[in-house]
């Protein structure tokens, strides 16, 4: 019988624009991988089972929770974290949680930053409803999520200004 804890993969995975190789145990999930090997901290470790999205990722532009996703999956594919989101709505976005008190004690932060400004690429008009949707599977024990729905609005309103 193989021991699978004693097995290694070395992917090598694309992350905000860098190339990142190692030879790691292939059971590491790649919100470890991101912490550990390429030295992305912005990614938050919070449950490792999906629940919180401190953890979230855009694999491929898509969000995903980094602790759901081994690293060995994320070989050859492109990953963002929050410190190399670059759409034009993050400047936004980091300005109206700011202004909202969309942001207390922070750990949620990285992960909703990364799926607002999934959801303000793909409908730069959200209302209410969408909003929620989008962040429903990031868990926040401070504000209470009025402010970050409030925040991710505001940051929509403000992409809307500009754009006229």
């Amino acid at each position: 019988m193989t021991d699978l804890g004693t097995r290694t993969a070395t992917p090598t995975v694309r992350v905000n624009g860098e190339d990142v190789t190692g030879e790691v145990p292939a059971r590491m999930l790649l919100v470890h991988y991101l912490r550990e090997n390429a030295g992305r901290t912005g990614v938050h470790v919070g449950c490792d089972s999906g629940n919180c999205g401190a953890c979230t990722v855009l694999l491929d532009g898509a969000p995903v929770k980094s602790c759901m996703v081994l690293a060995a999956q994320a070989s050859g594919r492109e990953v963002t974290t929050v410190d190399g989101l670059d759409a034009p709505c993050v400047p936004a976005l980091r300005r109206a949680f700011v202004e909202h008190a969309a942001i207390q004690c922070g750990y949620c932060t990285p992960g909703m930053l990364t799926n607002a400004t999934a959801l303000l690429r793909d409908d730069p008009h959200p209302d209410e409803d969408a909003i929620r949707a989008a962040l429903k599977g990031n868990l926040c024990m401070c504000t209470g999520y009025q402010q970050i729905v409030d925040a991710v609005a505001a940051a929509a309103a403000e992409g809307e200004e500009a754009s006229r």
